[in-house]
């Protein structure tokens, strides 16, 4: 029989590089778990409460640390742990992972940049002094709240909170004095202009009409000065177009009336289907013969 450890994670807020945080808050849980003490006798097997025997810590080796390399203009410029804006706008992402014995545990890459050589291995020694930080400072933490338990004191979300270390966004509450507002009210609705008069119900003029409010004229169907002047240039423009197609009709009558009038004058005209059109057929021309 072995434990089995699930390691699920919330995220509270996200501002970019989420990778890296999450393998820290991973590493750093499964550092401060404790499970309970076992012992064994042939097939006995004892599982002691915390009451009984304090809780035994996992066997961690080493603490692999992610950390994530973006990527600008086709990699000409490099920057660690991006936020939120910039990871929007990068090319290209290289996470790298390690731990404080210089080992490379994974390397993810993704974006539309081709990394080279010298590139990678500038950011695997950027990620070793970075592993190195972190990794002092998962140490320190733990140590500070060993002893804390230890003593007593306030340790957990119960000494995170006093220090703001989660509630980062809290609003400090701010007093607000209600025993003249009254009086405030008043002077400001003085100070105000009055509003304008109004009907209060509706006004009926005939049968079948009414009308609400102050009854202003509607000025949807009023033109501008340019619209009313647009309006009389079309005006004009299909007035002309109209006068040159009576004129083209007038001439093209009179044009039909003297044709017709000159064909009548003139012989007759008659005009078959079985006419036929002169055909020209090419005759070869002959080739002088060749004299021996």
């Amino acid at each position: 029989q072995v434990w089995q450890i699930r390691l699920d994670m919330h995220l509270l807020n996200h501002d970019g590089n989420i990778t890296d945080a999450a393998s820290i808050a991973g590493i750093v849980a499964l550092c401060h778990f404790r499970r309970p003490d076992v012992s064994v006798q042939g097939e006995e097997v004892t599982v002691y409460s915390p009451e009984e025997r304090d809780p035994v810590p996992l066997s961690i080796h080493h603490m692999p640390i992610c950390v994530s390399f973006a990527f600008f203009h086709q990699g000409t410029y490099l920057l660690v742990d991006p936020t939120e804006r910039e990871e929007r706008v990068m090319d290209g992402l290289l996470v790298i992972a390690m731990n404080k014995h210089h080992e490379i545990c994974t390397i993810q890459s993704s974006g539309v940049v081709m990394l080279l050589q010298d590139q990678i291995l500038r950011c695997s020694k950027i990620t070793a002094v970075k592993v190195a930080e972190i990794t002092e400072l998962i140490q320190k933490a733990l140590e500070n709240d060993q002893k804390a338990r230890k003593e007593g004191g306030k340790f957990g979300f119960a000494e995170s909170i006093p220090n703001q270390r989660i509630t980062a966004f809290k609003m400090e509450s701010a007093a607000v004095d209600t025993n003249d507002v009254e009086e405030q009210a008043g002077e400001i609705i003085a100070k105000a202009d009055p509003p304008s008069e109004v009907f209060a119900s509706p006004v009926l003029h005939t049968a079948g009409t009414a009308q609400i409010g102050e009854g202003i004229e509607s000025s949807w169907g009023d033109l501008e000065e340019s619209e009313k002047e647009e309006a009389v240039e079309e005006e004009g423009e299909s007035e002309a177009a109209a006068f040159e197609c009576e004129k083209v009709e007038t001439e093209y009558s009179v044009l039909c009336t003297s044709t017709q009038r000159e064909t009548k004058s003139d012989e007759p005209i008659v005009l078959s289907d079985s006419e036929e059109e002169e055909v020209v057929i090419l005759q070869p021309q002959e080739l002088p013969r060749n004299t021996r």
